[in-house]
């Protein structure tokens, strides 16, 4: 499913089409199973998602409990492809991030596209702390920033092992936005363009002068073959199957043919850095401020 909407839509579209081979109309299936008329058209129309009690309700008047084990698989998948960030965070930053960590150490290929920050792997403990901030603001959840930073920072330490290969595609917006103190910023760029140089780590930035093959409406992380996150302000979700992926491993290959690399994307950090100098510390080196 390629995300929460279209796999609702897709179970009621199945449910739909049970009805219809039962012989009933939507009026008449409410009325079977002591519904209002709107409860079918909402699941049927995927604006609701149905419990696993309307399920089997659902198939046992439809004379379908063959199909129960399918369905239920299905609203399952749905559920576990939705996973709210509260849920996900509730015991707090650090269990999460341990958790990206067993993912990362468990794929030899990692590949992330990111329009609006700098990926995790790259952060600064300045840069992580005022991102991690906003996450435990945002959704009111446990603060154990320290800790959390602590274990984003043991996180990188996967880029120093072998059998690890990591590519990353970054918009010039991602690098430009202010979501910390200019200087912060410019410590971060720094760390990029020396993380460019590892030889498992591939980086590319994508100029605002490009024409852009497909709007970046959010960031995703495939690892291998398997699996695509994709964080959106309010869940997370975990794509799993071939035609998902296929589907993102097409996105992620033509943002790379607008991508710059190498001397290309050092020479694009690098201006910005110069921009942010220019703008913020126009007096001098903003290591000499006090």
């Amino acid at each position: 499913m390629a995300n929460p909407r279209q796999a609702r839509e897709a179970l009621g579209a199945r449910l739909r089409e049970l009805r219809k081979d039962a012989g009933l109309n939507g009026k008449q299936l409410a009325q079977a199973l002591h519904w209002q008329a709107t409860k079918v058209s909402r699941i049927e129309l995927g604006k609701q998602t149905p419990s696993e009690d309307d399920i089997r309700a659902w198939l046992g008047a439809c004379g379908a409990a063959d199909q129960q084990s399918s369905l239920i698989a299905q609203l399952r998948g749905l559920e576990l492809a939705y996973a709210a960030w509260q849920r996900q965070l509730r015991t707090g930053t650090r269990d999460r991030q341990r958790q990206i960590a067993t993912l990362e150490a468990e794929a030899d290929l990692i590949r992330g596209f990111e329009p609006a920050t700098v990926p995790g792997l790259f952060q600064t403990r300045e840069y992580a702390r005022h991102i991690m901030a906003q996450s435990i603001a945002i959704h009111d959840i446990v603060d154990d920033l320290e800790d959390g930073l602590q274990a984003r920072m043991e996180r990188q330490e996967i880029l120093y092992k072998p059998g690890h290969r990591f590519h990353f595609i970054l918009t010039e917006a991602a690098i430009r936005n202010l979501l910390c103190p200019p200087d912060v910023l410019m410590g971060q760029i720094e760390r990029l363009i020396a993380s460019a140089t590892l030889p498992n780590v591939a980086l590319g930035v994508i100029p605002f002068t490009a024409r852009l093959p497909k709007s970046p409406v959010h960031g995703f992380w495939a690892y291998g073959t398997r699996l695509v996150i994709v964080e959106t302000f309010a869940a997370e979700l975990s794509l799993t199957q071939p035609e998902e992926i296929a589907v993102y491993a097409k996105i992620f290959g033509l943002m790379k043919d607008v991508a710059l690399y190498g001397k290309a994307a050092r020479a694009l950090m690098t201006s910005v850095l110069d921009d942010l100098a220019a703008t913020h510390f126009p007096e001098g080196d903003p290591s000499e401020l006090s």
